[in-house]
Parts: C-alpha cells; structure tokens; sequence
C-alpha cells in the first residue's frame, strides 16, 4: 500500500489521498458553469472505480456538495450573476422531494444494477432534450435567448477586431440579473437589456419531482433541473448557474442530515462516508470557484454542449451496462 493511500471505514474505499480532489477539481470546473455541481459525474467514479455501490454513496454525494458549492456560489453573487426568485422557487421545490428520494433509494433502488438503469434513463431524456435545444431551429428557442446569444457573439467578433486577439470579451461588467416582477403566476427579469421569464408553478412542480430523484441520485438536484431551465424554460445558462447551485447546496444540507440522522431502513443503512465526502468536496471547491470564475468568457453553446455531452455519455453507459 503506498504512504499516500487511505481507507475509509464507512465505504471500505482504499484510494490514494490525492485521487478524488483531483477528480472532483477536474469535474466541477467544466459542470459548475451549467450550475451543476458535478456530484452526478462523481457518483459512476464512486460506484464503478472505487467500487462505492451502497445507498450511502448517495448521501457521500450530497456531503460533497456541501464543502464544494459555496466558492462558485460566492463568485456568482459577487458577480451579479444570481437570480434570486428562481434560486427560492427551485429551493420550495426540491427540499420536500429530498426525503422522498430518501426512501425510493434505500426501499425500491438499493442494488446498483436498478439503481444505474434509473439514472441512466433519467439522464438520457434530459440529454436528449438539450440536444434538441442546441440543433433545433431558432423558432424552438425565445426571442430573448436568440438576441442574448447574437449580442455575445457581436461582442467577441468585436474584442477580437479591435485587439487581434482570439480571446472572447466574455459578458461585461454590467450584465447583471435584475428581478422586474415576483408573482404566483411569473417570474421576470432582465439580463444584459433582455427581458427573460418563467411560469412559477410551472418552475416549482418541476423542481419538486426533479428533488425526489435528485434525493435519491444523491445530487440535490441541480443536475437536472439545470439543463431543464435551459431546454424547458429558454433561460440563459449565464443567469440559471448561481441559482441552481444554491439551490443544490441547500437541498444537500437537508439530505446530508437527513442521511445521517435517519436509522437504518430494512436493515440497510444510508449513513454518508463524511471524511470521504469532505476529500472529495476540497477539490470541487476550487473547481467550482475556478469555473463560475470562468464562466462569463466562454459562449454558452460551448457550456450547453460540455453539459449535454457529459449527460448523454453518462446516461448510455449505464442503460448499456444494465443490459448487459
């Protein structure tokens, strides 16, 4: 065993000590500026690499968020860059479905085989449905969304003139999200001069049944409701990151806690391996505040079609090893 290996007692994973910050650094820079924390990628590395298939890998899952998410979701609030009635309306959606993707994962999913094809056919509709969001014809997309992106590209083409450089401009400095109008029924705001809303019953009712299989994904989440924001609502990706993580950060503190408190459920404990999580937390941590950081110079089809492809890859992988 090499000097720099660990066991941990509660998931029986031997790794070596610098193995999943690295993993996690890697991951969360590229999904945080989606406003996805990364965990959804993490959880085939713990289940297929370190060979972590207990329902507690879920509740692993959800302490990584919590060490990991506060950095991107500093600079997203630093930035501007937070769409608060959005964060609160996906926050009131998912919380209650946390503890109801509790008890589907340990009942109805405990053994890894069902629990992958779940997550596999979950994560190909989404995938499946940002895909026809990045090819279809513009009409399919909102006439915000289409000015948003134009003006991006005029502002690169122009950075790129004026400087001769292959760098893009990024967003400026005053793109900031603007909150114009909170009801039951909408909610609206404004980014960059482009006015952008959503149904907020519509908005909660998604959130809720995205919580129930983000409790028992172990990703609070915003792994799913974040591509749905784009492909469903036509929100730019630039506005939905901040809000999304947030709002997996919270959900991750409830079902963390929720892991751990809970007493074992037909015989079978969820019980979170925390010092594992934590290992796995530091490296997103810097991920995540490396890639919000980043975020505003890269186009978003780039950033939809790193999160797209990423889904996709995944969500075949373990339809395929299901069938096998």
């Amino acid at each position: 065993m090499d000097i720099l290996d660990l066991t941990f007692s509660v998931s029986g994973v031997t790794t070596n000590l610098l193995l999943p910050p690295l993993v996690s650094l890697v991951i969360s820079f590229f999904t945080s500026m989606g406003g996805i924390s990364g965990a959804f990628l993490l959880l085939p590395f713990q289940m297929s690499y370190l060979n972590y298939t207990a329902p507690s890998v879920s509740g692993t899952n959800h302490v990584f968020n919590i060490v990991a998410i506060p950095s991107g979701v500093y600079r997203y609030i630093k930035e501007g860059r937070m769409a608060w009635p959005l964060t609160w309306v996906v926050i009131a959606g998912t919380l209650p479905g946390v503890f109801i993707g509790y008890y589907l994962r340990v009942l109805y999913l405990p053994h890894p085989r069902t629990f992958k094809l779940f997550v596999g056919c979950v994560l190909l509709y989404i995938g499946v449905r940002l895909v026809k969001e990045l090819i279809g014809p513009p009409k399919a997309r909102s006439a915000g969304g289409l000015a948003f992106e134009e003006k991006f590209k005029a502002r690169a083409a122009a950075q790129k003139r004026r400087e001769g450089t292959h760098v893009a401009a990024g967003l400026p400095s005053d793109a900031v999200v603007k909150t114009i109008s909170v009801s039951l029924s909408k909610v609206e705001y404004e980014f960059w001069g482009e006015r952008f809303s959503f149904s907020t019953l519509g908005m909660f009712s998604l959130a809720f049944v995205v919580g129930i299989i983000g409790g028992a994904y172990g990703i609070g989440g915003g792994a799913i409701i974040a591509p749905f924001c784009v492909a469903f609502f036509h929100l730019p990706i630039y506005t939905i990151a901040g809000a999304t993580l947030m709002g997996t950060f919270i959900t991750s503190v409830a079902g963390a806690l929720f892991f751990s408190l809970v007493p074992a459920t037909n015989g079978v404990s969820a019980m979170p391996d925390w010092p594992l999580g934590i290992l796995f937390g530091i490296g997103g941590f810097v991920g995540m505040y490396l890639g919000a950081k980043t975020q505003k110079y890269v186009p978003q089809k780039a950033i939809k079609i790193i999160v797209a492809t990423a889904i996709l890859f995944l969500a075949v992988r373990y339809i395929v090893q299901f069938v096998r």
